[in-house]
């Protein structure tokens, strides 16, 4: 299984957003030229992730990209999801109906462990733990 170069993109658009802070905005084109994402590329991701609630977009001369969401709130899951869709690493994990087995199947649960352990630390990773805020209070 790999996820697509979309989803790719897409997670290292929030984690280099997430990087400049809870206000840090960007324009789409420093974020394409400094992950090295094609600009017509990212403009889809940025569109997919907006309607999410990942990212927040403003047009004019202060416009630009920002989290939707503090980083603390999204998780790379939220973000594959977003671009992806739901994540299925076999049909019959969705629906067991699918395989020619059925309930006979032993094979199934594997796939459903596995499917469920990847999910799980997907939900677990979010964005804040990628990075260390630097706050001026706190030594």
């Amino acid at each position: 299984m790999q996820i697509t170069r979309q989803a790719d993109y897409a997670i290292r658009a929030v984690l280099y957003l997430s990087k400049l802070g809870p206000h840090g905005r960007a324009a789409t084109r420093q974020i394409a030229q400094e992950q090295n994402i094609p600009s017509s590329f990212l403009a889809k991701i940025v569109s997919q992730l907006s309607v999410a609630g990942i990212l927040e977009t403003t047009r004019g001369a202060r416009g630009g990209i920002r989290l939707g969401k503090p980083a603390e709130a999204i998780t790379m899951l939220d973000v594959v999801e977003a671009i992806d869709g739901p994540i299925l690493l076999n049909e019959c994990v969705g629906d067991e109906n699918t395989c020619n087995f059925g309930q006979d199947c032993e094979l199934r649960a594997i796939w459903c462990d596995a499917q469920k352990n990847l999910v799980k630390q997907l939900r677990e990773a979010k964005f804040s733990q990628f990075f260390r805020e630097l706050d001026p209070y706190q030594g």
